[in-house]
């Protein structure tokens, strides 16, 4: 019996994680809104202009983007930052050179090329928006970065 009803409970756990759930149309966002159904793009925020970098908050956090990124393509084969921020493009565009931290590996080898790890920005980098915050935030940024 016992046996039985742990391959019933299973059964029955198994159902639940592979059904559709039938109330994903009705869920609201944080917000309050209905939850953006698939890829579609959210309109509850608008693209930042082009401005000077904004100010870190925390040691170690990745400069935010101060300009949109809308339609920048990033594949294997193509990096769009690059066009900008890559060390031989940056007297052109006046645009932040890629930290040389990007040329290191995890063991910290040097490469001549960003390394396989850095190479997708957006893993680290955001774009800044207007998106008013989900939830209260009484972050305060880190003793010395204030100026």
């Amino acid at each position: 019996m016992k046996k039985l009803m742990t391959m019933l409970a299973l059964f029955l756990s198994f159902c639940m994680v592979c059904a559709p759930v039938a109330q994903a149309e009705t869920m609201k966002s944080l917000r309050g809104s209905e939850a953006v159904k698939g890829d579609a793009p959210s309109e509850n925020y608008r693209w930042e202009k082009d401005r000077k970098p904004l100010q870190r908050q925390f040691v170690q956090q990745p400069p935010i983007i101060p300009h949109t990124t809308k339609g920048y393509l990033i594949t294997k084969e193509f990096n769009k930052c690059l066009d900008c921020h890559s060390w031989d493009r940056t007297a052109d565009s006046g645009a932040t050179k890629v930290s040389i931290t990007h040329f290191k590996t995890r063991g910290g080898t040097e490469l001549t090329n960003i390394s396989p790890r850095r190479y997708f920005c957006q893993q680290c980098h955001v774009p800044q928006t207007d998106a008013k915050p989900l939830v209260g935030n009484t972050f305060k940024p880190a003793t010395g970065m204030v100026k």
